[in-house]
């Protein structure tokens, strides 16, 4: 049985976070994580050995706890689940510790689809937040967009290197290139979901050109149609 745990911890509130996640940080002995991810479970933190990390020296710190982990258990938290938008990062654990325990949490992308009243089941769902080239995700929002799916999306910020920045002014303007009537789409971008500093902005996919949002932001592409069970 491995001693690494990769966590979800939830959007951002700690009412967020599971029981079985608390209950794996609270027997734990060392806790590697970004920030934001670090303060959303600061109140299970006391005690434990932290290492708070960027992109710049995650990967020297993880290598350094590997090095001395012996029995020690080991929990590294990501913020919404583990299992969407992080597959990069859980990956590199796997292969620099091995077997690792996963261990799910509840994704901003599912309480935007909750607050914006669209179903996951006649969704897609896509995340931009990643490193590697996104013009394979970008034609899949296309796509799903033109066969009259909801989109729930993970923006991607990147703005030290503006050809990877890709937000949701940039994909507005995207979408309008390839001859998306963007003033008809309508759109919902939720920043900070779950937090005191929570805000939701309600229009057309036009209307988003131009304007910024936070890094931590959701936003949903809404065509959804009601049909219930008694129109069948």
């Amino acid at each position: 049985m491995t001693n690494v745990f990769a966590v979800g911890v939830g959007p951002g509130s700690p009412k967020y976070v599971t029981d079985i996640v608390k209950d794996i940080v609270l027997g734990c002995d060392i806790v590697i994580g970004y920030k934001y991810t670090l303060q959303t479970i600061e109140s299970l933190l006391k005690g434990k050995e932290i290492h708070e990390i960027t992109m710049k020296n995650q990967e020297e710190v993880y290598q350094r706890v590997a090095q001395d982990l012996g029995q020690k258990k080991l929990v590294v938290p990501f913020t919404g689940d583990v299992n969407f938008s992080e597959s990069e990062v859980v990956d590199r654990l796997i292969e620099i510790f091995g077997k690792i325990n996963i261990i799910p949490g509840i994704s901003a992308t599912q309480v935007a689809a909750s607050k914006a009243q669209v179903p996951l089941d006649r969704s897609k769902v896509i995340t931009m937040h990643v490193t590697t080239p996104i013009e394979g995700k970008k034609l899949e929002l296309q796509k799903a967009i033109l066969d009259g799916f909801s989109v729930v999306l993970v923006p991607r910020p990147w703005p030290r290197e503006p050809s990877k920045h890709f937000m949701q002014s940039e994909i507005a303007i995207y979408l309008k290139k390839n001859g998306f009537d963007t003033t008809k789409l309508k759109v919902h971008v939720f920043e900070y979901l779950t937090t005191e500093k929570e805000t939701e902005f309600v229009g057309v996919m036009s209307d988003l050109e131009g304007k910024e949002f936070s890094d931590l932001s959701v936003m949903v592409i809404n065509q959804h149609k009601l049909e219930s069970y008694i129109n069948f």
